[in-house]
């Protein structure tokens, strides 16, 4: 990914919902929205890690090598 930054639009009223819970934790709405979109991604990722190895688990079942 580029270290380049992207502005988006979310309402005035959920960023200060979500300064008001999580700035302390995060440092400020930026951080927060990075960190849950990584781990989104990561959990998109090993979910898919997780349905090719049920489908590799399959194909070896079906040939007869597990």
């Amino acid at each position: 990914m580029a270290d380049e930054m992207r502005e988006i639009k979310i309402s005035s009223a959920l960023c200060e919902v979500v300064e008001q819970k999580f700035a302390a934790r995060f440092g400020g709405l930026e951080q927060f929205l990075s960190f849950v979109l990584q781990a989104l991604v990561r959990e998109d990722a090993a979910q898919m890690d997780q349905d090719e190895q049920r489908i590799i688990e399959k194909r070896l079942k079906d040939l007869g090598y597990v």
